[in-house]
Order: structure tokens, then C-alpha cells, then sequence
């Protein structure tokens, strides 16, 4: 497997700021994953993706694009790359159909793009101006723009956020495809649900910097307790006992709970995705 992107000490600094929003990062991107690039707001995501997707450029350290040196690549690089950004852009006074059809038009390679409107639930609706579009209808037809050159590489900005759970699996389903089918994804949400069904890898970013990088599992165990609560009913009140993960096998205590009494829950001692957001950045979800 190769590397989609490969960044070396990568650092930024906005003019007229006086420190570096990015500070000497080091990452990697597979292709065929889904890269989680998660943080806080504020922290550098947005300028990391801005600077991949070359809208900025001024920085320093190395980034290659499958072994190529990004800054040597011209505009042939935007056929490749698919990007969605957080808040959607469109004509508002043209319909749908009217805003794919002109976007479209940049590209050599495209999609037949009747087929994603009607999985996402916009077709019906495909002569409608999309200033008359609801929040979610203009974030789905957001990421259609984002497919309209079967990219290679898919940049994805909070893709589900506010739309409705239904709209929101369909999504999650085209991506999950989408990488099936080779194609990689850098993901950057605060909808840590989406992070933990999707993400092959994440990272976390800090105040400009980089840590713990690995998979949304290894991350849950690690964050952790490595033990087992059961809920049971007893004497029509709900009570719960807790045993240790090492040596459940052999723990006569716990098989005797199993069977003797009525049991509700069993739980493993695995935190959240937001437990540990919080716990690394050090910062709550919004």
C-alpha cells in the first residue's frame, strides 16, 4: 500500500501572526483509508487540509501526493482530489441541477450525477434553487459537488453534520464505498460517531501539533479500564458488580452471577471517542 500523502515537519505561519498555527507536523495518509484528522477548533485542521488541497502555500517541510513533491504539481492535481467543505458553496439563485452541471464543467473526468442526487434524496428536488434548500439538503448537495470528478482523494469537512440521521447513514454508506473501492479519505469532524464507524486511523491535533496517532480501537482500548460491569436485577432493584478484563475466563464469581442471577447489561470498561477527545485535547465537543 502507498502513501496518498506523506507530510515532513510541515509548518505554517499566517502573516502577521506571530507563531506558527502548525508546528513541524509528521503524517502520513494511506491510500485506501479513511484518516481521521481530528482537534478542536482552532487548533490547525482547516489550515492542514487548506494547505493539501493547495490553498495555501508559504510553508515549510515536504509533502508528497503518491511520491510526488505536492509543489511541483499544477492544476492536473484538482482532477484528483474531491473536496467538501464545512460550509457548503453554491449558487443560490441556480438550481441543483443547474450548480453540478457548472461544476461539472471544470472537470475532464466526471460522474453520472443522476444516480448520487436520487441515493441522497436530492433529485426530486433538482430544479429547486438551492437558496430555497433546507441546511441538510445543502450540505448533501455538497458532497455530491465533492464526487463530481470521482476523485482520488476525497477532503471531507463535518460531511453529516446537520442532517438527519437517515440522510446521515446514506452518506456514510457512499463513503464507506467509496474506500472499498480504493479511494482515500481525509476526514475532519466533530461528530466523533462518525469518527468511530469510519475512521481506519485518526490523529489528534494540539496547539499546532500531533499526537496519537492510531486506530479509533486501539485508542478506546488504550483510554480504557480493562474490566467488565454487569447489571443485574436483584430483589426488583437494578444492581452491578465489576471484575477485572484479565482472568474473566477463570473467575468463578463472575460465571456464578451469570448464572444465578437476571442479568440486563454486560459492559466493557472501553471509553468513548469523546471520552477520549476531551481527555487528549483537553477540550469539550461542541
Amino acid at each position: 500500500m502507498s502513501h496518498a500523502f506523506s507530510v515532513q515537519n510541515l509548518s505554517y505561519r499566517y502573516p502577521k501572526a506571530k507563531r506558527d498555527t502548525l508546528r513541524e507536523i509528521t503524517f502520513s495518509v494511506e491510500e485506501g483509508e479513511i484518516f481521521g484528522f481530528l482537534g478542536p477548533s482552532g487548533v490547525g485542521k482547516s489550515t492542514t487540509q487548506k494547505v493539501l488541497i493547495k490553498l495555501l502555500e508559504g510553508y515549510s517541510g515536504e509533502i508528497r501526493y503518491f511520491g510526488r513533491n505536492l509543489q511541483s504539481m499544477g492544476k492536473s492535481y484538482y482532477e484528483e482530489v474531491g473536496v467538501g467543505f464545512e460550509m457548503p458553496i453554491h449558487f443560490s439563485r441556480m438550481t441543483a441541477l443547474e450548480n453540478l452541471k457548472y461544476f461539472s464543467g471544470f472537470y475532464k473526468n466526471r460522474i453520472n450525477f443522476q444516480e448520487l442526487m436520487e441515493r441522497v434524496g436530492l433529485w426530486e428536488h433538482k430544479d429547486v434553487q438551492v437558496g430555497n434548500y433546507s441546511k441538510g439538503m445543502k450540505a448533501r448537495l455538497n458532497f455530491v459537488r465533492a464526487m463530481l470528478n470521482n476523485p482520488r482523494v476525497l477532503f471531507l469537512d463535518e460531511p453529516t453534520a446537520g442532517i438527519d440521521p437517515r440522510n446521515a447513514r446514506t452518506l456514510k454508506d457512499i463513503i464507506s464505498e467509496y474506500r472499498a473501492q480504493g479511494g482515500t479519505v481525509f476526514l475532519t469532524t466533530h461528530l466523533m460517531s462518525d469518527v468511530d464507524e469510519l475512521c481506519d486511523r485518526v490523529v489528534f491535533v494540539v496547539d499546532g501539533n500531533l499526537t496519537d496517532i492510531s486506530t479509533p480501537r486501539d485508542l478506546r482500548i488504550a483510554y480504557g479500564k480493562r474490566e467488565v460491569k454487569v447489571e443485574y436485577r436483584e430483589d426488583d432493584a437494578l444492581a452491578s458488580a465489576v471484575f477485572p478484563l484479565a482472568g474473566i475466563g477463570d473467575n468463578e464469581e463472575f460465571h456464578t452471577l451469570l448464572r444465578s442471577k437476571d442479568i440486563e447489561t454486560i459492559h466493557s470498561g472501553e471509553t468513548s471517542m469523546e471520552d477520549i477527545f476531551i481527555k487528549v485535547t483537553g477540550a469539550q465537543l461542541p
